[in-house]
């Protein structure tokens, strides 16, 4: 089956788009993530995902080219460690749709295949229960829980520590 999405490098012609979707998405995704949702905001943002560390990519319907998510690769350190974080977030209205569920399938397929990586994380919320149920769809398995982990939304969060390695 062809996949449905496309997985693009974030670039500045993204920001209008992008902040649209935070803005009209902000319900969906509190308490979890804050995107960014001013230009200042976003273009901060592109600067730090732009560093040699850091990889983000909008997911996009194959089909019409519209803006479904966002999925990332970061904090990626090589040597013998060869890991990285991921995180994920899709925007309104697509949100339950199997996009992200294809996108965090082919980002660990880069992670592993093209990256070369050993071991790729996702960090979320306990009560993030579709975030879960996407992370263990995709072969991720529960390490741990961490206590105050992530400042978010200004407030500091528990997370559950979910990776899956390669194979």
């Amino acid at each position: 089956m062809r996949s449905r999405i496309r997985l693009l490098r974030l670039s500045p012609i993204d920001e209008a788009e992008f902040v649209a979707a935070a803005r009209r998405s902000r319900a969906l995704h509190s308490p979890w993530v804050a995107p960014a949702s001013t230009p200042a905001k976003f273009e901060a943002y592109l600067a730090r995902m732009s560093q040699p560390d850091q990889n983000a990519f909008t997911v996009r319907r194959r089909d019409t080219d519209a803006l479904v998510g966002v999925i990332t690769i970061s904090n990626v350190v090589m040597g013998p460690f060869r890991s990285a974080y991921t995180g994920y977030y899709a925007f309104a209205p697509f949100a339950g749709q199997g996009y992200m569920r294809e996108a965090l399938e082919a980002i660990v397929r880069h992670a592993f295949r093209v990256m070369k990586l050993h071991r790729l994380e996702a960090n979320i919320q306990p009560g993030n229960r579709a975030s879960i149920a996407l992370a263990k769809s995709c072969g991720f398995r529960k390490e741990g829980f961490s206590p105050r982990y992530l400042k978010i939304g200004g407030r500091w969060r528990d997370h559950e520590r979910w990776a899956i390695v390669a194979r």
